[in-house]
């Protein structure tokens, strides 16, 4: 298949900012993102997020089921060991009915404490919780009446009804950062979900081990294979980078204070300034500078839907949608022509 690119809307906001007015252009972006023909739309999720305000990720998909007529939605990463199966189960089997059939179901296990403690759970048992909601999530999608117990739920002849549309669930992607936590991607959902952090050059790798997992386990290479990436396209790599240069530092100075940085593979840091992680992460230029980026990205990983993010908080909202219409109307079809 031709790639496939979609839009990840973080809905993340300045403190101080107005969040019904926020909301608004959350909506406005999402349904011009779907005009431009962008193949999927997604929100991610975090809690108690104490330098940016942010919509929750479930509500904003229920109500882009109504405004977003084409583009899939994609729960673009449930943090799964923060929850229990049966409330997953029918929140989203109610959101792929309400999109009639449009939901992909994004895992991860996290890596925030303050999440960790606030739910009652520790990082040290999120793996082990991630792959027992998995299981107990598929069996309540497919089956009649279910009865597992688990770590941290039991279910005594559990009911979810009603079912998804998607048959016989809807897409499972799975996000991971290292190695080992490939082998769930392999053993439990549909595909792995490439996360937006590594570097190409060793992703190169990871692809070689998640292919030989799957060929490992007898399951064939996913048909579909998606990847996050940060991006942003103007006219000139220079303008680009002057627009969106600010903004992704901050983020990802953010996201290295957090613990990211620990949870990538080996090697791999998200210390340093924008200069130091520009160069093989993120998707940032001139739209041959990005339409050769992706291109690239397909060739040598594989990779055949490639979800951007496009603004951040604080950007203005026309400057992030001037982004998402060149993007559209310059960036994407090179992309599926020349793949």
């Amino acid at each position: 298949m031709s790639v496939q690119v979609g839009v990840m809307l973080r809905g993340q906001y300045p403190m101080g900012a107005d969040m019904a007015a926020s909301a608004e252009e959350l909506i406005e972006q999402a349904k011009m993102a779907d005009r431009l023909g962008y193949a999927s739309i997604t929100k991610g999720s975090h809690y108690s997020t104490d330098s940016y305000q942010a919509l929750q990720q479930f509500p904003v998909l229920a109500r882009l089921s109504g405004e977003v007529k084409n583009a899939r939605l994609n729960a673009g990463i449930v943090l799964l060991p923060l929850h229990k199966p049966l409330d997953i189960a029918e929140q989203l089997a109610t959101i792929d009915i309400l999109s009639n059939g449009r939901l992909i179901f994004g895992v991860g296990i996290g890596y925030r404490e303050v999440e960790f403690k606030a739910f009652g759970t520790t990082m040290k048992e999120r793996g082990k919780r991630a792959t027992e909601a998995l299981i107990a999530i598929k069996r309540l999608w497919s089956e009649d009446v279910v009865s597992m117990k688990g770590s941290h739920f039991e279910l005594d002849e559990a009911v979810c009804w009603p079912k998804p549309i998607q048959k016989p669930n809807p897409p499972i992607w799975i996000g991971a950062n290292a190695d080992a936590a490939l082998k769930r991607a392999v053993d439990h959902g549909d595909c792995w979900y490439i996360n937006p952090h590594t570097t190409i050059e060793t992703l190169v790798g990871q692809v070689e081990t998640y292919r030989r997992m799957l060929d490992e386990a007898g399951k064939p290479f996913p048909v579909e294979f998606p990847m996050r990436r940060e991006a942003f396209v103007a006219p000139t790599r220079e303008e680009a980078i002057k627009l969106a240069g600010p903004f992704v530092s901050k983020k990802y100075a953010a996201y290295h204070s957090t613990g990211q940085s620990d949870q990538l593979p080996e090697g791999e840091t998200l210390a340093g300034g924008f200069e130091e992680l520009v160069g093989d992460r993120f998707l940032i230029g001139s739209p041959d500078d990005v339409a050769e980026q992706m291109i690239d990205i397909n060739k040598r990983l594989g990779v055949n839907h490639i979800i951007l993010s496009m603004e951040w908080a604080g950007m203005e909202k026309n400057v992030a949608m001037d982004c998402m219409q060149l993007m559209a109307e310059e960036v994407i079809p090179r992309v599926r022509q020349a793949t």
